[in-house]
């Protein structure tokens, strides 16, 4: 019994290791050359999807730059249980994908409203049938699926929706995938024009031409704890961040966000919620894979470790939590959110155990008797129903996500320019006053 958990920590620490991941490419181009074939890179686009508008946007950019095969297909929606919440997920998605497009100047936001079901199926088989991907792209761009009256366009339907959706679904399912708006390539999977770079990266190597500009560039913040901003006003900007202990996401963005927090002198208010999976929403096994080997690529690029996982889900959250509710009463939230998330994520420290829950505690200067005395008290579960309560009223339901000032909340640790943006507007002097 004792031995399957230290198994499946080694396990993943493989299958998401560099090295792993540089052999499963090699191979697969080893496997290519040998054929005789070219590089081929699946998109699968969904079209009520604002982040497939997006990233549709992409593909003769693509086949212009690099020398492969790009193939679009059809996709529905992701089923219940891999988007547990699909209305809250349209609504947010409209907002997030008109907020990525603003920054990234692109030339045309998405549409600003939810197609009906009409122009749904109109759509699809405008698209059906169609394999080239420029084509692809120039109709997407016509088609206004916000539209209802699509039956006026003057892009001729086809009859083949039906299959190409099947077709499309069924490929994605056998490659590992749920989502729309994704590329495909190799053995890896990248989402939209957020990970956009890492697959022209890839494509690079094809490439003659080592001087492709990218489509989009990397949206970053600024950590450079060294260029404190100073504050122009008397208040100091409140940040709420919500997260969870099961969030590999929200490992990764912790650090990001106290430094932000740091850099801007804001104060920081740590809404601990209960995982996803623990409030009854259960995650398929395609989602809990991608998010794994997506959070390794993301933790290289900012330089943290990643991988070797001790599974927190149940009692380790919940005797994490128990800690974490005390630690931020004794001013030690901060510490002690980062060395649990250290340790149930990249160095294999299970939480289920004293000895474990322990070594993190020390770390964060909570000696033993704190930590049983924290234990032994469940007042933390109403604060973490309360914290859950509060981001769903804010329209947000997956960690991590914060707001600045009890302003609009934003989801992801891919937008934490986003926080920086509201920091720093926060601490921005008003239009009138003194400078």
């Amino acid at each position: 019994m004792k031995i399957k958990p230290w198994l499946r920590t080694r396990v993943t620490a493989l299958l998401t290791s560099r090295v792993y991941r540089q052999l499963r490419r090699s191979t697969a181009a080893l496997i290519r050359r040998i054929k005789g074939q070219a590089p081929v890179v699946h998109y699968f686009h969904q079209v009520d999807d604002p982040y497939s508008d997006l990233a549709v946007r992409a593909l003769p950019h693509l086949v212009g730059q690099y020398p492969i095969t790009l193939v679009p297909h059809l996709v529905s929606a992701p089923d219940a249980g891999a988007a547990p919440e699909p209305q809250r997920l349209v609504e947010w998605s409209l907002r997030d994908a008109a907020d990525l497009a603003r920054a990234l100047n692109l030339q045309s936001p998405p549409w600003q409203t939810a197609p009906d079901a009409s122009a749904v199926v109109q759509a699809q088989a405008s698209l059906a049938g169609i394999t080239d991907p420029v084509r692809f792209a120039d109709i997407v761009a016509k088609l206004q699926p916000a539209e209802p009256d699509l039956a006026a366009s003057d892009i001729p339907a086809s009859d083949l929706a039906d299959t190409a959706l099947q077709e499309g679904n069924a490929l994605r399912q056998a490659l590992g995938h749920y989502l729309g708006g994704m590329f495909y390539f190799e053995g890896e999977w990248y989402w939209g024009l957020d990970r956009l770079p890492y697959l022209e990266q890839r494509l690079q190597t094809l490439s003659r031409n080592n001087t492709v500009a990218p489509f989009v560039s990397r949206l970053e913040c600024s950590v450079d704890e060294t260029q404190a901003v100073p504050a122009h006003t008397q208040q100091r900007p409140v940040l709420d961040l919500y997260f969870s202990f099961r969030s590999p996401y929200s490992w990764i963005a912790l650090p990001r966000v106290f430094a932000l927090a740091r850099r801007y002198n804001a104060q920081l208010n740590l809404r601990f919620v209960l995982p996803m999976v623990m409030r009854g929403l259960p995650i398929p096994e395609s989602k809990r894979l991608y998010i794994v080997s997506d959070t390794k690529r993301e933790a290289e690029r900012v330089g943290l470790p990643f991988g070797l996982i001790a599974d927190p889900v149940g009692k380790p959250t919940e005797r994490g939590l128990a800690v974490l509710h005390h630690a931020i009463q004794a001013g030690k939230g901060e510490a002690f959110a980062l060395s649990f998330m250290r340790g149930v994520f990249a160095e294999g420290i299970s939480a289920r155990s004293d000895s474990g829950l322990l070594t993190l505690c020390t770390r964060a200067g909570i000696t033993e008797a704190q930590m049983q005395a924290a234990l032994a008290d469940a007042s933390w579960r109403s604060v973490a129903e309360a914290n859950r309560g509060e981001m769903f009223a804010l329209g947000i339901w997956g960690v991590p996500a914060f707001r600045v000032n009890k302003g609009s909340a934003h989801w992801g640790q891919d937008r934490l320019w986003l926080l920086e943006q509201q920091l720093r507007q926060a601490t921005m002097p008003a239009p009138d006053a003194p400078r």
